[in-house]
């Protein structure tokens, strides 16, 4: 049985990409942190020269990409979403964040399982936090995809885009949202998924596809997926919103914590606008609660019933 070729993982695909580039660009490095995915195994048998496992140390990882990316080196820096933006925040921020105000470099931080695709492993490997850590930092991008092509559209933007960058990528794999994305902005930062009248889903990462099915299922709902958190055309962005009554924010991240729902707020706030806002996300708590995303997401009010139902309460 073929499987089903519009489901893939972020993270295959988007080392697929890498691979590919890395055979014609031999300014390319990679650098990993994680010993333990088979994805990188062609990636260490035929670039031997330009990939550099690190052992389970992520600060020694952003340092070592920032002095290759100071010799004028792109580099991607793979490991684990919550060691790579938590362990080592300091260097993110000293090496890259304030380094690149004086010397732009191109190193683009790989961190798999944002939120809680890492579901059973617990809240030592969920990240909630790192939208908000990595959007505070000046010349930092954040990417925050919905599905797997537009990891691959980001890729071409990324060997070209001389700034740091942080990956968020889902841990799992992910159905296909866009079938085309030849005319996507990435400057832009958004699209809208979903025309609706009078209450808009704002998204981002994952909770795109739940946001998109929950869409469907209720009639004049329109659906916004942010894909770059930073930098944002912010303007253009409530151009495109400011016809709804009501938003709701989906993220998975901790509520009113510098995220999403902290984003589109300062957007209402800025331009003086009557419109309703309610944030679903993560409450201000871990989650030490042993299941699956679906029954973690069920916890939080982020599963599609849950969010059908908030849909309905808040058109009232």
């Amino acid at each position: 049985m073929n499987p089903d070729p519009t489901i893939k993982t972020m993270r295959d695909v988007l080392i697929e990409a890498i691979y590919k580039k890395m055979a014609e660009n031999e300014r390319i490095f990679f650098l990993s942190a994680d010993f333990g995915a088979p994805a990188l195994d062609k990636l260490r048998r035929d670039f031997e020269d330009r990939f550099i496992n690190v052992g389970i140390a992520e600060q020694n990882l952003v340092n070592i990409a920032t002095g290759l990316a100071l010799e004028d080196y792109i580099v991607y820096a793979y490991a684990i979403a919550p060691f790579l933006t938590m362990r080592a925040y300091e260097q993110i921020r000293l090496n890259l964040s304030i380094s690149a105000q004086i010397k732009p470099v191109n190193v683009n931080l790989i961190g798999v399982g944002g939120g809680v695709s890492y579901d059973v492993a617990g809240p030592t490997h969920h990240c909630l936090e790192d939208i908000s850590i990595m959007r505070i930092l000046p010349q930092m991008t954040v990417f925050s995809p919905s599905d797997w092509k537009l990891v691959e559209k980001f890729f071409d933007y990324s060997c070209d885009k001389k700034t740091p960058k942080y990956f968020r990528l889902d841990g799992k794999p992910v159905s296909l949202i866009y079938d085309n994305v030849s005319d996507l902005d990435f400057e832009k930062g958004f699209y809208e998924l979903v025309k609706g009248d009078n209450v808009c889903l704002i998204s981002t990462g994952y909770l795109t596809q739940r946001a998109l099915k929950a869409a469907k299922e209720t009639p004049g709902t329109g659906l916004i997926d942010v894909f770059m958190l930073k930098p944002l055309n912010e303007k253009l962005l409530f151009e495109t919103f400011k016809k709804y009554k009501r938003i709701i924010t989906i993220e998975e991240g901790f509520i009113n914590n510098g995220g999403l729902d902290s984003l589109v707020s300062k957007i209402i706030h800025a331009n003086q606008s009557d419109i309703k806002l309610k944030n679903l996300g993560f409450d201000d708590k871990y989650v030490f609660n042993l299941g699956d995303r679906n029954y973690l997401h069920q916890l939080n009010n982020l599963d599609e019933e849950s969010i059908i139902k908030t849909i309905k309460e808040f058109s009232v």
